[in-house]
């Protein structure tokens, strides 16, 4: 874990952390606060570089291409793929999937196709297969989430058949904390010719992703859980999918060629980047890979993990705390619970009037509260900036909630 010293010291990198000392900020699979650096970059964007990319022939065009392309390079490097032809610039997670789900589905799904999910995923990893599933007339089938929070892959081999179009799974979950075993699931799929996507949502800010070594056919992430700007997103995508898939999106700078009655396609990746993009976005993307990487993923990962483990401890024997599962040694990020006789919402409440700013409610995850007989929860997500100190000032300031309520 990371010393107090070194807690504060990143604290105060971040201005809304620093302006409010007395706030502990809890909600970071939601969204993470940004640091100085990843604001000052979107600024020097807007002050010094304002312009339209690919395009123009003038100085602020230049400035901008240039850091609009850099930026795509250092997702390119971050990820460890092969080529910037791979990486393309979304608006998150969601539109990530989304696209995906539309474009690939023109080539990949048919009637009687199969998709298969796991019943925790986000709605994000959902509610695109549910649309595309109408769409081209196929069925849904789902991993089962076992008792002890994990996926139970029994029977994986039995629901990967010769139907099975596409594998769509969450790297971490975030209601959990659970890191799935996707090495194994992408290895079992691709014996069978079946593509993944991995939603990287929750896992890009606190594990390392090795394209090479994971071997995914699709992955996303957004730029906001990663410390980075709202807004932007990243999909990669094997080039021989992303080769094959129509646009996702007409407009401007996805195009080579418009004639009154057809147009022809712009190469990869700016075939999916219908329009003006989101160019600061990309900067602040890059700058909070930088951020993140200064301080190594594999520090921040350790210190989440005693986070979560400590926190995980000392609600694990308390009366009026039910813990949601995560299996031990495969988890990290956050720590879900319910209070015995307390809503969700009204616990929440009390505590950001103590301070502590911490998610209630079904997390975009519905079906996986259902299959632990609840309707929502309380979430503790953790980041980089937070401390021991914060997590034992928190219990305290549960116990005050519970006794409140009660």
């Amino acid at each position: 874990m990371m010393s107090t010293a070194s807690a504060t010291t990143l604290r105060n990198q971040f201005p809304i952390l620093r302006a409010n000392p007395d706030l502990v900020y809890l909600d970071n699979g939601a969204t993470t606060q940004k640091p100085q650096t990843v604001i000052d970059r979107i600024s020097t964007y807007y002050n010094a570089e304002n312009s339209n990319v690919h395009r123009g022939v003038h100085r602020l065009a230049d400035a901008a291409t240039e850091a609009y392309d850099g930026a795509r390079e250092r997702v390119r490097s971050f990820l460890q793929a092969e080529s910037t032809e791979e990486i393309v610039f979304t608006r998150g997670t969601t539109e990530a999937i989304n696209l995906v789900a539309s474009s690939f589905g023109a080539i990949g799904l048919k009637p009687g196709s199969r998709i298969l999910l796991s019943e925790m995923e986000h709605h994000a990893n959902i509610v695109p297969w549910q649309l595309a599933a109408e769409r081209y007339g196929c069925e849904l089938d789902y991993l089962a989430v076992a008792d002890d929070g994990s996926l139970d892959l029994s029977d994986l081999e039995e629901k990967l058949t010769p139907e099975t179009a596409l594998v769509a799974i969450v790297h971490l979950s975030n209601v959990l904390g659970t890191v799935n075993p996707v090495e194994r699931i992408i290895e079992y799929a691709h014996a069978r010719n079946i593509p993944v996507l991995i939603d990287a949502a929750q896992s890009a800010a606190r594990m390392v992703i090795d394209i090479p070594r994971l071997d995914p056919d699709f992955l996303v992430f957004s730029g906001h859980k990663l410390y980075g700007p709202t807004g932007i997103g990243v999909l990669y995508g094997r080039r021989a999918l992303l080769d094959r898939m129509p646009p996702y999106q007409g407009g401007g700078a996805m195009i080579d060629n418009v004639d009154l009655q057809r147009s022809t396609w712009n190469d990869l990746p700016y075939k999916f980047e219908a329009g003006t993009p989101n160019i600061a976005g990309a900067a602040g993307l890059a700058a909070a890979i930088d951020w993140l990487e200064d301080q190594t993923i594999e520090a921040v990962a350790r210190h989440e993990s005693a986070l979560v483990e400590s926190l995980r401890a000392a609600l694990e024997g308390h009366p009026a705390v039910t813990l949601l599962p995560a299996p031990a040694g495969a988890r990290t990020g956050a720590v879900s619970f319910s209070l015995k006789g307390v809503h969700h919402l009204d616990a929440a409440q009390i505590l950001d009037k103590k301070g502590f700013a911490l998610r209630s409610g079904h997390h975009c995850a519905q079906p996986l509260h259902r299959r632990f007989g609840i309707t929502g929860s309380l979430r503790a997500s953790f980041a980089a900036y937070n401390s021991a100190d914060e997590v034992d000032r928190f219990l305290k300031a549960l116990d005050e909630t519970i006794g409140f309520l009660k």
